[in-house]
């Protein structure tokens, strides 16, 4: 994770893993995690004030735009499903870092993620009814 100088937004890479106040969790929740799915081009952009993200969640259910994932391959402390239909803008500004080491996702899950926000909005695979 690239470590900003005080007062400067964080500058998130795709597939790191940060946490968050989500916009859509109840008042006083504690932070969620989130994978960054937006390009690095947008993420380390001087002027760009915002990352999509999208979040995990420990109520794990199975559905064609989660993706379970195991504490080896995210580094969080327990099985998460990533949500991939509640895909969101978040300030950088409001971006914390985990307490603890957490894993980059890889190119190919950030493509099944991206495959799954697809599906969330109802665009199928030619042929697919």
């Amino acid at each position: 994770m690239t470590q900003a100088p005080a007062g400067v937004p964080p500058q998130p890479l795709r597939g790191e893993i940060w946490f968050v106040p989500f916009p859509s969790d109840l008042p006083g929740k504690l932070d969620r995690p989130v994978v960054i799915v937006s390009p690095n081009g947008r993420n380390q952009h001087p002027k760009a004030e915002t990352v999509l993200v999208v979040p995990f969640s420990t109520r794990v259910r199975p559905g064609p735009t989660h993706i379970t994932m195991q504490p080896g391959e995210t580094g969080l402390h327990q099985v998460c499903d990533l949500q991939a239909e509640s895909i969101t803008t978040i300030r950088k500004a409001t971006l914390r870092r985990p307490r603890t080491q957490t894993r980059t996702l890889t190119e190919v899950q950030i493509r099944a993620v991206a495959s799954c926000v697809v599906k969330a909005l109802g665009i199928l695979p030619d042929g697919e009814l």
